[in-house]
């Protein structure tokens, strides 16, 4: 127990520190409610996320995610302040009344015994944590590139002049304690269940014990008084804020960006995120409860090729710029507004357009902190409001407006990847148990298309009601969304829910991950609520009933996650199933599934060059998988499931080292349900370099219903195998290279040079083989919905084979009274079949010379 004089005077001390450290924490509540109201629900079923927020704080469950022995030791800190919330109480009322707990009672022995020990561990994990941070190699997890904007009090030294801080806080805080409990031993005797402070009693005599008693109070509890002025500013304060971030932790999955009313008839428009002042208020909690652990830096596709975004960065440039407001006085705090722009001090704009929005940096944030929506907020604030963004991007833009999709190819085109296969549309099959959801890619892009068609045909073999929608799909607005252009994807997404609200799908499949998370998630902001699986998902499910069989490969095969398919949507399991029964050698790459690493094509960076930096993002990722299947034989695949990475893997510089096949699943799948019936897949030497043949199954047609009027036709098409090779382009990117670090000297090629000309170069007359024809039995009451059958086109010589050019490269928007498929109109009770003209893959032509 103190004196009475030091209780007195501990008293004011407690009573000015205690009143100062309100007033900061008030200051520091009012700066983060100064954000603006979040979209979305924060504070509902308070129950559930109070439990939520306890079991993940308490059990420290996401910052064991990464760093096992590092989190091992931040363990001990944790543990140790948690109970020594307890201990100070305790601790406080002995010094004022003459009660104390004795070991005697099981309860006070094991007080005794907790207390102790995790002061000794708490001491044993800051000293562990400080040598990691200033004297170890790992130091370098808290460097920044030198491309990434830094705050002023950054490059000042703030952080390790706040690490030295706290840990010296700390330090003083629990040591104090121990030598209080040590002075108190050698006065009243030893103590078995506090071994600590039993070793440390031997270093005072009864005679002094009084005096280190008061000193270890002091040193203890005004230590922790005189801090909670500096706690508010200091990174310590995570310690109260990430419980906090738990308990507002958003619902959605990170692949939903927050909802956005687009209402450009106000006088001022507010549109994404100019200032501090401008982002949600959750977010402005972010920077509070970041621990500086630079995990999200790590994990950032383009901060681990050399570019200027840096998750960690932005989050701890916010947490700078907040003190300094609040150093100021005159903050946000007094309802002002933040002098300074998020581009001026938090990233730069080149760091804003880097993020391919995968969701990495969210997924691994040990507090939930929500990294990527800050980017797209600012990111909509520079589309919307400033007309700031990449060049190459207006094209795509201009595309979705006039031609419903990013190419801007003539939408009248949209259903030609069908030619040749049976592929009916809604209005030809108005009641499909599935309704393909073709997307984009594989309506325009070549390499696509081959997922497209062999999904179909596997579709038909399993003899699975399905139809598509035609021409009445149009682009998602997954790349508007995802580049700030939200008024945009409103005008693309309203059109789609209407749409697909009149047709009401029983369910829809999708080849394309990023149009499955945007109609199965994100048109629920906006009304429509639609049950969408992946193209992976009902494959496995056909083949588990039995209705499509396999037979496996002795290839090679690695996967490939997608980061909208598996970090987004939770989808890791199925496209492994899969491949398992394809192939009897599957390899896992080292990166994957939640920890898989990005292609670089999300977050629109398909349709625009990458930023400066030490590599292409999809180099990186490719040279892993080669390593993986070095040394695996000559046959080896790596299997995708998202046409926009099958393109970034498949035409990456370094694609022709590794003798590498990029495909789909589905297209894996077709090639074994082939080997299963007997057709022949000649499959070109990997080390070639060259892709694998790829032919279209024999037709198989199931039952049609045919609207107005409703008859039932039960065709039978013979089945015809086609074996011809086709010769397929490898298609390839411009060579890259790094670009000059400073921005003045950055060049891009302009984008009329990467035009991929597929509608500008003639197509060559290839007459079809002579057993292309279909023979047809039909009922006496209808007609079979029967394309023409598709032909490749013949294999050219290596002198003749066509050029390539990077797939992303988009083209002028052509005038919307282009050219017409031949396609003949729907029968009525009769009548000529509805044909398509034979479809052939697409010809590039030569890619423009390096500009950079």
């Amino acid at each position: 127990m103190l004196p009475f004089a030091q209780k007195i005077a501990f008293l004011v001390f407690a009573g000015i520190t205690g009143a100062m450290g309100a007033w900061e924490f008030t200051r520091l509540y009012r700066r983060i409610a100064a954000g603006r109201t979040d979209a979305d629900a924060r504070w509902d079923r308070l129950g559930k996320r109070v439990w939520y927020a306890l079991t993940t704080t308490l059990l420290q469950t996401r910052t064991f995610r990464k760093r096992p022995w590092v989190s091992f030791f931040h363990s001990f800190i944790f543990y140790g302040f948690v109970f020594y919330i307890l201990v100070n109480i305790v601790d406080g009322v002995e010094g004022y009344f003459p009660i104390s707990i004795s070991s005697g009672a099981w309860w006070g022995a094991a007080y005794h015994l907790a207390a102790d020990l995790l002061s000794a561990l708490v001491l044993v994990g800051v000293v562990a944590l400080v040598v990691r941070r200033f004297f170890l190699p790992s130091r370098r997890d808290f460097t920044f590139n030198e491309r990434t904007l830094l705050h002023e009090d950054v490059r000042r030294g703030y952080i390790t002049r706040d690490s030295l801080i706290v840990s010296a806080f700390i330090l003083f805080h629990v040591g104090s304690r121990a030598v209080g409990a040590g002075a108190k031993l050698a006065a009243e005797g030893p103590d078995r269940f506090q071994p600590f402070a039993s070793l440390l009693s031997h270093a005072f005599t009864p005679a002094d014990a009084g005096a280190w008693m008061v000193f270890g109070y002091w040193g203890a509890l005004g230590s922790v008084l005189l801090f909670l002025i500096y706690f508010p500013y200091s990174k310590h304060i995570h310690l109260f804020m990430a419980p906090m971030k738990y308990l507002v932790a958003r619902d959605a999955t990170s692949g939903v960006l927050p909802a956005l009313e687009v209402n450009l008839e106000t006088e001022e428009p507010q549109l994404g995120a100019k200032r501090l002042e401008d982002l949600g208020w959750p977010r402005l909690l972010d920077a509070y409860a970041c621990i500086q652990c630079n995990r999200c830096q790590d994990v950032c596709p383009a901060s681990a090729t050399g570019k200027a975004l840096s998750p960690a960065a932005l989050e701890i440039n916010k947490r700078m710029e907040l003190n300094v407001v609040a150093r100021s006085g005159a903050g946000l705090e007094e309802g002002k507004d933040v002098p300074r722009s998020l581009l001026g001090f938090a990233l730069s704009a080149e760091a804003a357009w880097a993020c391919t929005t995968c969701g990495a940096c969210m997924e691994v944030c040990p507090t939930q902190n929500e990294q990527m929506l800050d980017i797209i907020d600012i990111r909509r604030q520079q589309v919307m409001m400033e007309g700031e963004f990449p060049a190459q991007l207006q094209t795509a833009f201009r595309g979705m407006e006039r031609a419903n999709n990013p190419w801007g190819i003539n939408h009248e085109k949209r259903l030609e990847w069908a030619d040749g296969l049976v592929v009916p549309t809604i209005e030809e099959n108005p009641e499909p148990d599935v309704l393909y959801w073709v997307g984009c890619a594989a309506s325009y892009d070549p390499q696509s298309q081959k997922t497209a068609r062999a999904f179909v045909q596997l579709l038909t073999r399993a003899k699975v009601n399905f139809a598509v929608l035609g021409k009445k799909e149009c682009c998602t607005g997954d790349t508007a969304r995802r580049a700030g252009n939200e008024y945009l994807y409103r005008q693309l997404a309203d059109q789609n829910v209407v749409t697909l609200t009149t047709v009401r799908p029983k369910l829809i499949v999708a080849t394309c991950p990023h149009c499955m998370n945007t109609i199965g998630k994100e048109y629920k902001q906006i009304g429509g609520d639609f049950k969408v699986v992946h193209h992976t998902e009902y494959l496995e499910s056909l083949v588990a009933d039995g209705r499509l069989e396999v037979e496996a490969t002795e290839s090679s095969v690695t996967y490939h996650d997608p980061c909208y398919l598996g970090r987004h949507s939770g989808v890791y399991d199925a496209p492994r199933n899969v491949l398992k029964v394809l192939t009897n050698d599957f390899v896992e790459l080292e990166r994957k599934r939640e920890n898989s690493f990005c292609c670089g094509a999300g977050g629109a960076q398909f349709w625009k060059e990458e930023e400066a930096g030490e590599e292409r993002i999809s180099d990186n990722r490719y040279r892993e998988a080669v390593g993986r299947l070095e040394g695996r034989g000559e046959n080896k695949v790596l299997a995708v499931g998202c046409p926009f990475c099958k393109s970034m893997l498949e035409s990456t510089p370094g694609k022709g080292e590794g003798g590498i096949a990029v495909k789909d699943v589905a297209e894996l799948m077709l090639e074994s349900v082939q080997r299963r019936t007997g057709e022949i897949v000649e499959q070109s030497p990997a080390g070639s370099g060259a892709r694998a043949a790829v032919t279209d199954a024999p037709v198989e047609v199931v039952q049609v219903r045919v609207a107005e009027p409703k008859i039932e036709a039960a065709v039978d098409v013979a089945t015809v195998s086609e074996t011809a090779e086709i010769a397929t382009p490898v298609v390839m990117r411009k060579k890259w290279a790094p670009k000059a670090a400073a921005p003045a000297a950055q060049t891009e090629a302009p984008v009329a040079d990467r035009v991929r000309a597929e509608e500008h170069v003639p197509e060559p007359k290839i007459e079809s083989p002579a057993n292309s024809e279909v023979v047809v039995e039909t009922q006496p009451l209808a007609e079979p919905l029967v394309r023409k059958k598709w032909t490749p086109k013949a294999a050219g010589t290596a002198a003749s084979a066509p050029e390539t050019v990077d797939t992303r490269a988009v083209e002028p928007v052509p005038d919307m009274q282009g050219e017409t498929p031949n396609e003949a109109a729907l029968p009525d009770t009769g009548g000529p079949a509805p044909t398509r003209k034979k479809w052939e893959p697409k010809k590039n032509v030569k890619a423009p010379e390096n500009r950079e």
